[in-house]
């Protein structure tokens, strides 16, 4: 009876060990998602005064709004530069996410959707392997009207990948509508 009993504690034993066996000693590690409460675009022209579109959405998924402005019209025929910085202001003093999202550029990738305005987007700045990451750019702008630009940022897009978010694939981090005019 003690052998069995012997037999019985060993057997247990060893299905404890088993079952506790922790084969996850090196797991991966884990990127979390970036807080961004923030988008701001600045638009430079060769001459004339700069225009600034910017949102901000201090509580995140909140009941808030995003507070969304735009400092003035665009000129026409006119060719701007565009800088795009990305902010957690959750954070003092707030955390620049655009550093990161030019470190990791062959994790991220901006796209410029244009609706009803006469302008056309050409990207500014690549990742190592010379595919688009879009926090600079050039915008163009040519005859009088008004639409929409939208700014989307792009986690582990396919690259290189055909320029639309459908071909590009991954997770969005943020995307912004901005209301336009070209005078």
């Amino acid at each position: 009876m003690k052998t069995r009993a012997f037999y019985f504690s060993m057997m247990i034993s060893s299905l404890l060990l088993v079952s506790c066996n922790n084969d996850d000693n090196d797991p991966a590690p884990v990127n979390e998602e970036e807080v961004i409460t923030t988008l701001t675009v600045v638009l430079t022209p060769q001459s004339g005064t700069a225009v600034t579109l910017r949102s901000q959405d201090l509580d995140g998924d909140g009941p808030n709004a995003p507070v969304v402005t735009v400092s003035g019209p665009l000129a026409e025929n006119s060719s701007y530069s565009g800088a795009i910085t990305v902010l957690n202001e959750t954070e003092s003093p707030a955390e620049d996410i655009t550093l990161e999202v030019e470190e990791e550029d062959d994790e991220h990738q901006f796209f410029y959707g244009i609706t009803g305005l006469n302008a056309t987007t050409e990207y500014g700045n690549f990742d190592d392997d010379q595919n688009p990451l879009g926090t600079e750019f050039t915008l163009m702008t040519t005859d009088a009207s008004s639409g929409s630009i939208t700014f989307t940022l792009r986690h582990e897009p396919k690259k290189p990948n055909d320029g639309t978010l459908a071909d590009a694939g991954g997770e969005t981090d943020i995307a912004v509508s901005f209301d336009l005019t070209i005078e």
